[in-house]
């Protein structure tokens, strides 16, 4: 993963908390944590302080925290119960006003903080940490790339195999062994095959349906390398050419997401890089076809900040990696969607993967 950035995240953190008047930050996203120390565990608490930071976690994770945590935190393994380590942690000194991850705390851990409380004011914050993940860095967009890269190697040795006949839920068989076998950490999200008809469900779950010739065949797909998500959407048609209303309708979004890359910059609004596609789908008569927004940030998680949709006037910052992937869903008809992976560099946007959107017939 290159250079150890992790204590600059944590004094960039510190920095925040320091405009925001908070003493600490208490952090349960798992994700977050993992940003900020390389914990890559199931269950944590971590505490960053003026001067420390304080990872508390279980008796599962007694070896594996301290040996991926390392220098850049305390770790406190409770056997019982970690919110109970974690008041032992704030009793060490007076801990004054700690923010606390409002927009993911359950109404239990809010009744939590409050039996937490005594000389501790626990303050509700949002997104403090993801507001510095959103700029990769050049560690970060290397992870991205080479999942990109894999799940492109787990497509193209499972698309030559594929035939009418088989179910939707063989070919995510096929392809989630592919991805694992070359590497992937785990699937960023549920894997979707949506043939036929089905292929107009944006997100479809997949089922058992049996491919036809003619059909369509959407895939929408990643993989994790470092921890780092990639994010492929491509759709083909199986075991028979395309008519020509496939064909066009497969040109209107391959014109689109070509508008997209092409024209997407860093410091242009979410709102308008959604434009820059839905215009094209829109003149050509398919506006109320196209029902999702453009795009998403990528990362720790598949779905993260920046958003590229008609609702999101913030700019996108520099360094950020999203995805691009417009898409025409007609019910009874089916659907086709594109989608890449894109770096907002200072110089421009740069693919990330691979941008193979020729159309493809299986036959």
């Amino acid at each position: 993963m290159g250079a150890d950035r992790r204590e600059a995240r944590q004094t960039s953190l510190r920095e925040r908390l320091v405009a925001q008047g908070l003493d600490a930050l208490l952090i349960q996203s798992l994700p977050n944590i993992r940003y900020l120390t390389g914990f890559t565990g199931s269950s944590a608490l971590l505490l960053v302080r003026a001067h420390d930071t304080v990872l508390v976690s279980d008796f599962r994770y007694a070896v594996q925290a301290p040996k991926e945590v390392g220098s850049v935190a305390r770790v406190e393994i409770d056997q019982v119960n970690v919110w109970e380590r974690l008041r032992r942690v704030l009793a060490e000194r007076a801990a004054g006003t700690v923010g606390f991850e409002a927009h993911i705390a359950t109404v239990r851990e809010r009744e939590r903080l409050e039996g937490l409380a005594g000389a501790t004011r626990f303050e509700p914050t949002s997104d403090l940490v993801e507001r510095l993940r959103v700029a990769k860095d050049p560690a970060e967009v290397a992870a991205i790339t080479a999942a990109a890269e894999l799940a492109q190697e787990a497509l193209a040795s499972v698309l030559p195999g594929v035939q009418a006949g088989e179910t939707e839920l063989e070919i995510a068989a096929r392809l989630e062994a592919a991805l694992r076998c070359r590497g992937s950490e785990w699937h960023p999200f549920q894997t979707i095959v949506a043939a036929g008809s089905r292929a107009a469900l944006p997100h479809a779950r997949t089922s058992g349906r049996t491919i036809v010739p003619g059909d369509w065949l959407l895939l929408d797909f990643g993989a994790q390398v470092d921890g780092y998500c990639a994010d492929l959407t491509r759709t083909v048609v199986v075991g028979a050419r395309a008519d020509d209303r496939q064909r066009a309708v497969y040109e209107i979004v391959r014109q689109a997401q070509r508008r997209g890359l092409e024209g997407l910059r860093a410091g242009m609004t979410g709102r308008e890089a959604d434009a820059l596609a839905r215009e094209v789908i829109a003149r050509q008569g398919y506006g109320e076809a196209f029902g999702h927004s453009l795009g998403h940030g990528l990362g720790l998680e598949v779905h993260e900040a920046p958003r590229l949709s008609t609702t999101a006037e913030a700019p996108l910052p520099a360094g950020a990696v999203v995805t691009v992937e417009p898409g025409i869903y007609l019910p009874g008809w089916g659907g086709v969607r594109l989608e890449d992976d894109v770096h907002l560099g200072a110089d421009g946007p740069a693919l990330l993967s691979d941008n193979r959107v020729e159309l493809l017939e299986l036959v």
